[in-house]
């Protein structure tokens, strides 16, 4: 199978739709156009400036390299994660719960991966070690912003729900049970539904990129897979830790309910 090469003409054209969207958004003022120029502009830039950054990087093959492409991922994902959230925790927790709860999670999924599943040549392999850790990080952290922020809400406009419940001698894990619950579902819903999807309605994007690569299907499909597994395991791991991690900010070493201590409200 012949490789298509795409030209900048031909990237012109699939932009040329984003400007017949953006002159019909402007036409009838449905104020989406100046972000959907500067999105694109900036999505441009920035996967070009990617791509000649990992060309480097694959050439040198550079343990060093590779980690500070994952620290600066991991760091641009925690800053993400909290711009996203409506109650902020005060101080550098604000950054640090979610970037700590990706770095567990992400990082744990990654080196198994590498180590065990792929038993990858270095082990840091960048052509592995980076993709994949891009696709673990994008979706934990859709995750773990979903899961943080429905928490806070729960948690901040259930305030009397909460307090009568430790009056009447409950722990600080049971008051809270059915919100870490429910934020819990919240941020695992995009994966799960991407999962119970693929194939049928879509096709996921490592996938699709493989077999427009000109490989085989059967192996686009068992790395399509896998990614999905790792994705899904990631993702509810990460959740899971931040939000633990917010109930210790939440409440004292004595279960009294101290949100308003710690979150900017």
């Amino acid at each position: 199978m012949n490789i298509i090469y795409l030209s900048s003409y031909d990237l012109f054209i699939a932009f040329s739709l984003i400007i017949l969207l953006g002159l019909i958004s402007f036409k009838n003022k449905l104020e989406i156009h100046r972000p959907l120029f500067i999105a694109s502009i900036r999505a441009t830039i920035q996967l070009s400036l990617v791509g000649l950054v990992l060309n480097f990087v694959f050439t040198g093959n550079n343990f060093y390299f590779v980690a500070g492409i994952w620290l600066i991922m991991l760091s641009a994902a925690g800053y993400e994660v909290m711009s996203r959230q409506k109650f902020k925790e005060k101080g550098i927790r604000r950054y640090s719960t979610g970037t700590f709860s990706m770095f567990i999670s992400s990082f744990s999924v990654l080196l198994l991966t590498l180590a065990v599943i792929l038993n990858a040549e270095p082990w840091y392999s960048p052509r592995y070690a980076i993709p994949i850790l891009g696709m673990l990080l994008g979706n934990t952290m859709n995750g773990i912003a979903l899961g943080m922020n429905t928490f806070s809400n729960l948690i901040k406009n259930n305030r009397a729900i909460i307090e009568q419940r430790l009056s009447l001698g409950e722990t600080a894990d049971e008051s809270i049970k059915d919100f870490l619950t429910e934020s819990f579902k919240t941020g695992m819903i995009p994966i799960i539904n991407s999962m119970a999807a693929s194939g049928l309605v879509s096709l996921p994007g490592m996938m699709t990129g493989q077999i427009l690569a000109g490989n085989n299907a059967s192996d686009a499909v068992k790395y399509q897979i896998l990614i999905l597994f790792l994705i899904s395991a990631g993702t509810g791991f990460g959740i899971l830790a931040s939000l633990k991690l917010m109930k210790k900010r939440i409440f004292d070493s004595r279960d009294r309910y101290r949100m308003k201590d710690n979150f900017d409200i």
